[in-house]
């Protein structure tokens, strides 16, 4: 009896392993990217996730995988972390097919990266491509009910 639940739990367990468990996208700005591990080698970076424009207190960890990496998808990577790009990420997390992270350290991997904003200084309508670059974003709220008290 022993020998047939294990044998259940074990096919249940592989069957419940999925390669697309979920698939999305998640925009901002990578903050980190860099080849890491003991055993395995592996691309893996974080992504501050922005939310209309400010930046949201969820972070973002993702991997590139190392069955299928893209030379591509790397050095698009690499440089938006460099220059601070906005980026959107489009990801698929897979479940169960990554026990060792032989993959990556994440289950989250991404496919492909859409630069969204290069030229951070054209927002301010300067044509100087050299003007700068956004780093993070401050909103300030002016209370004029306060303003009239000190006249």
């Amino acid at each position: 009896m022993k020998k047939i639940v294990l044998l259940a739990f074990v096919a249940i367990a592989m069957a419940s392993c999925s390669e697309n468990y979920s698939n999305g996208e998640r925009i901002g700005v990578i903050t980190q990217f860099s080849n890491t591990g003991l055993w395995w080698k592996s691309w893996e970076g974080h992504l501050n996730v922005t939310q209309t424009g400010m930046n949201s207190s969820v972070p973002f960890d993702f991997s590139i995988d190392n069955n299928k990496p893209s030379p591509i998808v790397i050095k698009q990577l690499d440089s938006a972390a460099q220059y601070g790009w906005k980026v959107k990420l489009v990801y698929h997390e897979a479940k169960g097919k990554n026990w060792f992270n032989n993959r990556g350290e994440t289950n989250h991997f991404v496919d492909k990266v859409e630069v969204l904003d290069k030229n951070m200084a054209s927002l301010f309508g300067s044509q100087n491509t050299r003007a700068g670059r956004v780093v993070d974003t401050i909103y300030v709220v002016i209370d004029k009910s306060q303003l009239k008290n000190h006249k």
